[in-house]
């Protein structure tokens, strides 16, 4: 009996074990795949010459910008041009009441008068007493006693003269005309309104060219240095310099809409030295603008070439990452492994950043998913086509 209870035993276990097996088996077919890498999208590292750009915050103004002013006291008349139109060299801009001034050269006309009539018989007297002194018939105390009046005379004829002057110019301030051919902006003074003395307005408008079109801007001390290092390194490979050391760059301007304007400029102007108080040195450039596209008063920037850097290295400026102020980007394999790699970065190109160090050329760095990443993860790198034209270089300035 003992002998069939033990068989009967170990037919338990052996069936237990054949289950458990099954049931291992059987759960091991149910249990899904090991989930794939995933798919990440990579960019190559470009290496191509690039032209380094620095930008510059500028404002539009006219190449030439005329105050028009009051130069003399009284209401306004008349304005005879329509606001924000073209006006040209010449042409009648304001009057102020010309009355109190037409009787001031009614005045010096009376007085110049009175002093001619005056030198008339000064010198009738002269010629009188002038054979009775030959002849001792006088004195010669009143000889020049007579020669005296005929010079105050003569005088005051000559001053009486420079007053109507005075005055026929000073009227003829009462019309305003335009110093050049331009375009005319808002009035600061209404018809009516007495103009020409604080606090009523003296410069009642402007005229301004604006073609070309001029944009001020200021860099400071550092970009001045780099400018003139640039400047020297033209120089020293055979390009003319103008004044201060400044050679004629070529000068982009990037709109307010994030467009490029579509003519290019050139530096016309520039201050004498760095400004003291704001450190920073003031230039200007000239654009055509023969479409009147651009106004006076625009903000802009202004783009100009300092260095150009023979196959440089570019990548997204999105592919990098910055931890505590050392930057990093994730280099992906060809088998897909992924590798954190610190860079030295140069400027910035467009969309673009230049690798000082850190990457070789043809390398490929991560686009997407930077924060899931880790280095020494596995993922199904993805080629994404990313280009940016800004970065590209210009054969010329």
């Amino acid at each position: 009996m003992s002998h069939v209870h033990r068989s009967a035993g170990s037919w338990h276990k052996l069936w237990v074990l054949v289950a458990t097996a099954l049931l291992v088996v059987a759960c091991t077919a149910d249990a899904p795949p090991p989930a794939p890498p995933p798919e990440i999208g990579v960019v190559q590292v470009v290496q191509r010459d690039t032209k380094i750009m620095q930008d510059f915050v500028g404002q539009t103004r006219g190449s030439t910008d005329i105050p028009i002013r009051a130069r003399v006291e009284g209401f306004l008349e008349s304005r005879e041009f329509f606001e924000g139109r073209a006006v040209e060299k010449g042409q009648l801009l304001y009057t102020i009441d010309p009355l109190p001034f037409r009787a001031k050269v009614l005045e010096a006309e009376g007085r110049l008068a009175q002093a001619q009539t005056m030198l008339a018989k000064s010198r009738a007297d002269l010629a009188r007493i002038k054979p009775l002194a030959e002849m001792k018939a006088v004195s010669q105390q009143d000889l020049d006693a007579s020669v005296a009046e005929r010079d105050a005379a003569l005088g005051a004829v000559q001053a009486a003269e420079a007053r109507l002057k005075l005055t026929n110019i000073e009227l003829s301030y009462t019309e305003i005309h335009s110093p050049i051919d331009g375009f005319i902006g808002i009035s600061a003074a209404e018809v009516g309104e007495f103009v020409g003395a604080p606090p009523n307005p003296v410069v009642l408008n402007y005229v301004s060219l604006t073609d070309p079109i001029r944009v001020r801007f200021s860099i400071n001390e550092r970009e001045f240095l780099r400018l003139n290092r640039a400047v020297a390194k033209r120089r020293a490979a055979g390009e003319k310099p103008v004044a201060h050391g400044t050679s004629e760059l070529r000068v982009e301007l990037l709109l307010a809409d994030g467009s490029t304007y579509s003519h290019v400029g050139k530096i016309v102007a520039y201050d004498a030295a760095i400004n003291p108080q704001t450190g920073t040195f003031t230039m200007e450039a000239d654009f055509a603008n023969p479409d009147e596209i651009l106004i006076a008063g625009q903000f802009a920037r202004a783009r100009i070439p300092i260095d150009t850097r023979l196959d440089a290295l570019l990548i997204p400026q999105r592919t990098v990452s910055e931890l505590q102020g050392h930057f990093r980007v994730f280099v992906v394999a060809d088998d897909g492994t992924v590798e954190i790699r610190a860079v030295e970065l140069g400027p910035q190109v467009g969309r673009m950043v230049l690798v000082e160090s850190g990457l070789k050329a043809a390398e490929r760095v991560a686009i997407e998913g930077l924060l899931s990443l880790k280095d020494g993860a596995t993922v199904q790198p993805r080629l994404v086509d990313f280009d940016d034209p800004a970065s590209t270089s210009d054969a010329q300035d």
